[in-house]
């Protein structure tokens, strides 16, 4: 016999070209190891973000996740924001609640918690490679551990540095980089963040978000180079089941 049972708890990710998504195959699994036979998890790979009022429309939606390039844009969709997400400024997941769509912001929780293990007390500067919406929960975390820190973005803006202006006393002051763009992500793994990769040495300690490559190009680099090395794959853990736990809290 056909099986049909329905799936009465819906979760999902909100993103763009998001086939390769972690959150997916992850949730599924805790869902299976949990036995929450009526929970499902699927992509919403949206072209514009316009197209997730068809999203909203759907029956059964409980939480979403929102991923590239859309943490930011999907703000105004929101009926409500938790105060960390608001100061942030960008949200990664959204709680369906009785009073509408509330925005959190997990990144934060993930990347902190996924950071701390690695910090020296030499590491009091950072650079943050970006400026999208993971950039902003990366810049919270920094200023709340109190690690000075300096966006850097192909095009020239105030209080920022461009890639050109990287030079060795810049990168030996700032022994911490954190990758925020999606450059070195696969399939395009040969790409990286364009840095003086020779001025980087055994004080620094490089971070970079993406986890599909293990190690990216930006990371090999900073390895051989005898920096310390940390990809994204514990933050996306941890700031998967913070959403969980949002989702779940009454």
């Amino acid at each position: 016999m056909e099986k049909t049972e329905k799936k009465e708890k819906r979760y999902g990710l909100l993103g763009k070209n998001i086939s390769y998504s972690f959150s997916q195959g992850y949730f599924t699994q805790k869902f299976k190891d949990l036995g929450l036979n009526d929970h499902s998890y699927e992509n919403f790979d949206l072209q514009e973000i316009t197209e997730l009022e068809r999203v909203l429309s759907q029956n059964q939606l409980k939480g979403l996740n929102v991923t590239i390039p859309y943490k930011e844009e999907v703000i105004p969709y929101l009926d409500e924001m938790d105060a960390q997400a608001a100061k942030i400024g960008a949200v990664n997941t959204i709680k369906f609640t009785k009073l509408g769509l509330k925005g959190f912001n997990t990144d934060a929780h993930g990347f902190k918690k996924s950071l701390e293990p690695f910090l020296k007390p030499h590491h009091t500067k950072a650079l943050i490679l970006g400026t999208g919406g993971a950039s902003k929960a990366v810049r919270f975390v920094l200023d709340e551990l109190g690690i000075a820190n300096t966006f850097v973005s192909r095009t020239k803006k105030e209080g920022q540095l461009t890639y050109e202006e990287l030079d060795q006393s810049i990168l030996e002051e700032c022994t911490l980089i954190i990758n925020c763009t999606p450059l070195g992500t696969h399939p395009n793994v040969e790409n990286k963040p364009d840095l003086p990769y020779q001025f980087i040495g055994n004080d620094h300690l490089l971070y970079d978000l993406i986890y599909n490559p293990e190690k990216t190009t930006f990371l090999a680099l900073g390895e051989a180079n005898g920096a310390a090395i940390c990809n994204g794959l514990k933050m996306l853990q941890y700031q998967a089941e913070k959403a969980w736990e949002i989702w779940n809290t009454p």
